[in-house]
């Protein structure tokens, strides 16, 4: 059965959504997940908050949505980055990837504020982080090397640090990735 067109009203409603979940990104990286605010995300977002509630009927719906947003954007961003790689290029590449979204993430500093929240959530992230890096790390030691690999990461995003080379080389070392 073949799709309808998308209109200009369909763009423009996923462009909206999208959005509202960047400024909802924005918003938590200042206020937390607690003292988030829809009149704050709606005004980060430039719309009205009738607007913000047609996508998000409560603050809890836009948490869920913004949740799925994140994963979404995770792998899709390691599919970008490991596209047409194999071996230790593609392995490489979703490391590097790793490091420049925890890097570059504005809410990545959420653990600032509400380390509960974040710890809490970080049982929902990590076996899907992990899931996601088993795929690319076959063999018997696959699932040990993803673990670690997601661990280190984890460590970087609570306790942030500066060299971003030397997370990249923690994250090698992890996967078995020979460095010269």
């Amino acid at each position: 059965m073949n799709q309808p067109a998308s209109t200009e009203s369909d763009v423009e409603d996923s462009s909206t959504r999208r959005r509202i979940l960047v400024a909802t990104a924005e918003v938590l990286g200042r206020s937390g997940q607690t003292k988030l605010s829809l009149s704050e995300v709606a005004l980060q977002a430039g719309v009205s908050r009738p607007t913000l509630y047609r996508w998000f009927a409560d603050k809890q719906a836009l948490l869920e949505a913004f949740g799925a947003y994140e994963r979404e954007m995770f792998e899709t961003g390691i599919g970008r980055a490991t596209a047409g790689l194999r071996g230790t290029d593609r392995v490489d590449a979703a490391m590097r990837f790793i490091v420049e979204y925890q890097q570059s993430y504005s809410g990545v500093r959420v653990v600032d504020i509400e380390p509960e929240v974040v710890i809490a959530r970080l049982r929902e992230i990590i076996p899907q982080m992990r899931s996601q890096l088993e795929k690319l790390l076959p063999g018997a030691n696959g699932a040990v090397k993803a673990a670690t690999a997601v661990r280190v990461a984890v460590s970087h995003y609570i306790v942030r640090s500066d060299d971003d080379d030397q997370f990249l080389a923690q994250l090698r070392h992890a996967v078995g990735i020979k460095t010269g």
